[in-house]
């Protein structure tokens, strides 16, 4: 196993575990600080089934947001709720100099502004538009439910890294092909005993994960 030198996170359910909303996304947490909870879960229930509909659900969410203003429902957002010992990890994988960023399907909002309160290195995020402090009822796809791993590799290369310097501490299902992308995959909290089967180690406790790293 080569040396690893980047440590990449999942958001949802990861970095930031929202309770009581599916998969503690961030994405299902913006439709319930929007008072959208029960559209946002129709939309969800019409789109997860298809996974070659992805764009399609998110723009179908961004369009619920359509002329919302931003400030209100991001102060429902943040700060999110980071798992217990999740600074003090960041901390340590820091101090050893590693390159350490978000790679997720949730919410750039949510992810920009952890990036900025970690200190990690970047994250890549899907976007909901805004315009004059308005939601456009716009999104930009940045990372594709299902296929993650595609962006992990640009990222990858444009650190001038190997697939095999990095780590990649992931939740849930569509975190199962990034595992099987990088050097080292960390499956935390999982949501499914597929990502616990895929993952080369298994964690319930933030704080350990710098200590499973070789």
């Amino acid at each position: 196993m080569r040396r690893i030198r980047a440590v990449f996170f999942d958001l949802d359910g990861t970095l930031v575990r929202y309770r009581e909303v599916d998969f503690e996304s961030s994405w299902g947490a913006i439709g319930v600080a929007a008072g959208l909870a029960e559209e946002w879960r129709r939309v969800q229930e019409r789109y997860l089934p298809h996974p070659e509909l992805y764009d399609r659900w998110l723009q179908a969410n961004a369009a619920l947001l359509a002329g919302k203003e931003v400030r209100p429902i991001l102060e429902r957002l943040l700060p999110p709720p980071y798992p217990q010992g999740a600074r003090e990890a960041i901390g340590e994988l820091k101090a050893r100099g590693m390159i350490l960023g978000i790679v997720s399907s949730g919410l750039s909002l949510v992810a920009d502004y952890v990036r900025e309160d970690l200190g990690l290195d970047f994250a890549i995020a899907n976007v909901l538009e805004v315009r004059e402090g308005r939601f456009s009822g716009r999104a930009i796809l940045r990372v594709p439910l299902w296929e993650k791993d595609k962006v992990v590799r640009r990222v990858v290369a444009e650190y001038g890294l190997d697939p095999g310097e990095v780590a990649f501490v992931g939740d849930n299902f569509n975190d199962i092909v990034v595992f099987r992308t990088v050097g080292f995959g960390i499956a935390y909290a999982p949501k499914d005993p597929r990502v616990e089967k895929a993952a080369h180690v298994v964690t319930h406790d933030f704080r350990e994960i710098p200590s499973l790293i070789p």
